[in-house]
């Protein structure tokens, strides 16, 4: 303790080790900083790493600038990271890109593990890995951040991934979350997917408001799109293309039938009673709502046979 008063760190240290007076270290090590020898520090740190003192050993390891040593003991052992502590160990500026860009990965990685995904973020962001951003945002469920990274982004996978987490979300009862779906997978080229969300509208239009008008405008883009669609699997595609035509089909001619029904009843009820003949109409229009409409008009007109 004497050599320590005395300034001498390095012989104290050195007694301390010796004599294994772990007390005396921990008073010596708490007066540290980085202005010591690096080496020292280090000895220090594999010290109170091997007696079990991880909080210890990482502030050590930190000071001594291995930023990997420290970031091993959070992972191994479970010590969580902190804002604080991923600033301490952020690169200096004219550090090696590579060594820069590992460091922020690790930082990235173990914010990850422990669920600290905004700061995960952050890191893969500064690393320049935008996806591994984008998945720790995604895992924050931050719907505000996951929206802007992707608008900032520019990236076909990003705004594909964002799309797909919105897609997750009550989009049916928040028209800017639809917008928003239908512009990313847009900008992302992801025309097979936005057919498929313009398929979900549709039947969302019919299962929860009956409005076949709708439904069909939303057929027909899905259509569109999967025409536009590049899928590798040519018939899966043809497959697709001809199950959407066919369901237009059938949604055309029963929006048909009640657009007719003031001008022509009876030219109407023909065609709700064609459709009923159809073995695949409910995969487009619900028996039971061309059963309601003929009921509705035959109660009307009085005719109960």
């Amino acid at each position: 303790m004497l050599y320590h008063k005395a300034g001498l760190v390095g012989k104290a240290l050195e007694l301390a080790f010796e004599h294994q007076e772990f007390t005396a270290l921990q008073h010596i090590t708490s007066n540290l900083d980085n202005t010591v020898d690096p080496e020292t520090l280090n000895t220090c740190a594999e010290f109170f790493l091997q007696h079990h003192e991880y909080d210890k050993a990482i502030d050590l390891f930190i000071m001594a600038k291995k930023y990997l040593e420290a970031l091993d003991i959070c992972i191994d052992k479970h010590i969580m990271i902190t804002e604080e502590m991923a600033e301490q160990m952020v690169p200096e500026s004219n550090a090696e890109p590579e060594y820069k860009k590992l460091i922020y990965e690790r930082i990235g990685e173990c914010c990850m593990s422990q669920g600290i995904y905004h700061l995960a973020t952050k890191n893969f962001t500064q690393s320049g890995n935008r996806i591994k951003a984008m998945k720790a945002l995604l895992k924050s469920g931050d719907t505000e951040k996951i929206i802007f990274f992707a608008g900032v982004s520019r990236q076909k996978e990003i705004y594909v991934m964002a799309a797909n987490y919105l897609q997750r979300l009550d989009w049916r009862k928040d028209p800017e979350i639809m917008k928003n779906i239908i512009t990313f997978y847009t900008k992302g080229k992801a025309l097979d997917s936005l057919s498929g969300f313009y398929d979900a509208c549709a039947q969302v239009e019919i299962d929860e408001y009956q409005n076949y008008e709708k439904a069909l405008g939303a057929l027909t883009e899905a259509l569109k799109c999967m025409n536009k669609a590049s899928l590798s699997d040519i018939s899966s595609k043809e497959t697709k293309i001809s199950l959407l035509q066919r369901r237009i089909q059938l949604l055309k001619k029963f929006v048909q039938a009640r657009r007719t029904y003031d001008d022509d009843k009876e030219e109407s009820m023909k065609l709700c009673l064609s459709l009923l003949d159809e073995q695949d109409i409910d995969s487009s229009v619900r028996s039971g709502d061309i059963y309601g409409f003929m009921i509705e008009h035959y109660v009307s007109n009085q005719n109960h046979q």
